[in-house]
């Protein structure tokens, strides 16, 4: 028989992956190494040889685009109909397996998928329905308390509570689940649960579906999670092939369930003596792949590989360290333009953050710089949720005829104003010819919305009289706290990015005011200075918002967290704020294996460059409203130095970056100048803030405060492994770096 010509091209690895005799594999496929062609070609093999049908067939992927791809190349090798192949992500197959068998399911047969804000109004709803508080049990969290316990696999009556808090929960769930079942929805969680239930208790279905799956394909195999790889198991019959494909060090899903005990698990369970492993990298120079080799092979819990490429070691990797977080991202603006002076897309060069927070600085830079750039499987910072409706307060509070400011905020955080009663708040401007303002401050509804409207007016009467006179930082803190915003995104499960990107925002006050005060406009311009600092800072705003945005299909500058890299790769790549207690975040440092995670995190980060490589890192960058001094993170520990190029800070610093660190006085500039810095408190004493130091029990870390002197002297020291601590000098024994 003619080898098929979609063989051609495959290394050994490969191939031998791809032609495996009917039996369960699995994959351990590293990053570049082809793990996509890998997959599509091992199904156009099965097909081509006849060992099974189309319809034989079953791939699970993590996202539709994923699916598409895998059809669409497939369609490529084989002249066959793709159409009815059960090829898609576990949600969806599910969602079709109970389609098909609704009756079977216990469901209609039009019954209705609940996406999540869906969801949460059925939740508000029924919590009313039972007079349950939802101060005490708010929505969001009996939210993520249902989809958690689904996404274990148990109903309500499978659920031990612990205490009385968990004990409601419960209770509420079994009446959330009675509820759905008689309007007749699902939501996501719900889908693959009932289609499990369902293959669990019927075991005409479950043969049906064993039989005819007789190979099973399985992309990014490490993000499953508990119940989906049971959900497989069911499908799998005794004579059915699981085909996992997946990277056990890129495996960054921790926090949503995945779980790479599966592929433990799949090993067991399916009798997998011999773990195929594609190794050879098809991405990245030599450097870079050394670099991440050496970083992953810190963690302990791994199945192990070592990446490698024909191609060329390439250039070191460029390690920058930044004053401040503002000379930071000036010196990606600088290396940016250098990049696509010698001819590179700036599509094809990226700038990862660990936190979405990160991209403020970043865009600023890029804002004054003019330079097109796209936040990519986010938005941009002033277009995200929790930005606009702070500033739509902030709008509010300048001016109070702002219709759409009002309409923004008057019912959010929720306040009992339904959209009947802003029907009619409007009726009443447009008949009376006024603001809704007005409108809501003549207020002639009645009951509980006329109750709810005039808390709403006086609640921005309070901050616009709060505000009057305080520094425009100070303005933003007041209303982002009074306005109910920072308790709302307290209470969200993934409410922590929302509260740090409201931070930011103040953040970006301070800069703002610094900036303004040594600008000189423009000649012909007019004066901002006549504007209030509020009204001239949500002038920039806008401005910043809607300028540079970049086309679709335009060449932009790549924006994105290291969560959204995964599976892309670029010809250069930033990875910024490499300083503990950032990258890796703080949190794992409490958590079971998350610095290993943070670890996978890093890995990916650096397997996303195909020739060029920046590592970033700020001695001082402002976190949550205040200066924070840094040290660097321990990954730059774990990198072999001999691959490490170190940029020197010889040049000046750009202008932006100058004027920016200024914006935040001595501290951040305290580091460039701490050859010049007087002692602390005392002539006698060699330690500066910003100073490098070592303690015998602590270890590393940077001086960030100081008090008192002589003999009574004190530092407060920023320990890299131990967090801030309070030493007495007299008796500390620090040691200079």
């Amino acid at each position: 028989m003619t080898t098929p010509a979609f063989l051609t091209g495959l290394n050994d690895h490969q191939l031998e992956a791809v032609t495996l005799p009917h039996q369960s594999a699995l994959i351990l496929a590293g990053a570049g190494s082809g793990k996509t062609r890998v997959l599509t070609t091992r199904m156009a093999w099965l097909i081509q040889t006849g060992q099974v049908s189309p319809m034989g067939v079953l791939a699970v992927t993590f996202t539709n685009k994923a699916a598409k791809e895998m059809l669409t190349r497939l369609t490529a090798m084989l002249p066959i109909n793709t159409r009815g192949m059960w090829v898609g992500t576990f949600h969806g197959l599910c969602n079709r397996m109970l389609r098909a068998h609704y009756r079977e399911a216990g469901l209609p047969q039009l019954f209705q998928i609940l996406d999540t804000q869906d969801q949460l109004a059925l939740v508000k709803r029924l919590m009313k329905a039972m007079n349950i508080d939802d101060e005490r049990y708010p929505p969001r969290q009996a939210q993520w308390f249902i989809a958690a316990q689904k996404e274990e696999g148990k109903r309500a009556d499978k659920v031990e509570p612990y205490d009385d808090f968990s004990r409601r929960m419960v209770d509420f769930y079994a009446e959330y689940d009675r509820q759905c079942q008689r309007e007749g929805v699902v939501d996501f969680a719900e889908l693959l649960l009932r289609s499990y239930e369902l293959l669990s208790r019927n075991d005409v279905l479950r043969e049906h579906y064993a039989g005819r799956f007789r190979h099973i394909l399985v992309d990014e195999f490490q993000d499953t999670n508990r119940l989906q790889y049971r959900w497989l198991q069911q499908l799998a019959g005794p004579d059915s092939a699981i085909f996992a494909v997946g990277d056990d060090d890129q495996s960054i899903y921790g926090w949503r369930g995945a779980s790479t005990a599966n592929m433990q698990d799949l090993q067991r369970d399916f009798h997998i003596d011999r773990v195929i492993k594609l190794e050879q990298n098809y991405r990245s120079h030599g450097n870079i792949l050394e670099a991440a080799n050496t970083l992953i092979a810190h963690n302990r819990k791994r199945l192990g590989k070592e990446l490698w490429t024909e191609d060329s070691k390439g250039e070191p990797l460029r390690v920058f360290e930044a004053a401040s977080d503002y000379e930071e991202a000036g010196y990606v603006v600088e290396e940016v333009r250098a990049l696509r002076a010698a001819g590179e897309r700036l599509a094809d060069i990226a700038v990862l953050y660990r936190s979405n927070a990160q991209s403020r600085v970043v865009e600023h830079a890029l804002f004054t710089a003019g330079m097109p750039y796209r936040v990519y499987g986010g938005l941009r910072f002033f277009e995200r949720q929790e930005i606009k409706h702070a500033l739509a307060y902030l709008r509010l509070v300048a001016n109070q005829e702002d219709d759409g400011a009002l309409l923004r905020v008057i019912n959010f955080p929720t306040r009992g104003i339904g959209a009947r009663s802003l029907e009619q708040l409007q009726g009443m401007a447009s008949e009376g010819g006024i603001s809704l303002w007005a409108a809501a401050c003549a207020n002639t509804l009645s009951g509980k919305a006329a109750a709810s409207i005039a808390g709403f007016v006086k609640l921005i009467e309070a901050m616009r009289i709060a505000t009057t006179g305080l520094p425009l930082p100070e303005a933003i803190s007041h209303v982002v706290e009074h306005s109910g915003l920072a308790a709302h995104y307290r209470n969200e499960k993934e409410g922590a990015d929302r509260l740090e990107n409201l931070d930011e925002l103040v953040n970006a006050a301070a800069l703002y005011v610094e900036e303004r005060a040594t600008q000189i406009p423009a000649e012909g311009a007019p004066a901002e200075e006549e504007m209030d600092e509020l009204t001239a800072f949500l002038s920039h705003a806008a401005l910043e918002a809607g300028e540079h945005q970049a086309e679709a299909g335009a060449d932009a500058l790549q924006l994105m967290t290291v969560h959204s890299a995964k599976g892309l790769e670029f010809h250069a790549v930033f990875i910024t704020g490499l300083e503990e207690g950032l990258f890796p975040h703080e949190n794992s440092m409490t958590e079971a294996d998350g610095v290993e995670e943070e670890r996978r995190l890093m890995y990916v980060a650096l397997t996303r460059a195909r020739r060029r490589l920046y590592l970033l890192l700020a001695q001082s960058r402002m976190l949550h409203g205040q200066t924070r001094y840094n040290v660097p993170s321990r990954f730059f520990r774990e990198l072999p130095e001999n691959l490490l190029q170190r940029v020197n800070h010889i040049r000046q610093a750009p202008a932006f970056a100058r004027q920016s660190a200024a914006a935040y006085g001595a501290a951040a500039a305290s580091w460039r100048e701490a050859s010049t810095a007087p002692a602390l408190q005392s002539r006698e004493l060699p330690w500066r803030i910003g100073q490098a130091v070592t303690h015998a029990k602590f270890g590393a870390g940077v001086i960030v405060n100081a008090e008192g002197g002589g003999a009574d002297a004190r530092v407060q020291v920023n320990f890299r492994n131990s967090g801030l601590k309070w030493l007495a000098l007299a008796y500390a024994k620090l040691e200079a770096v």
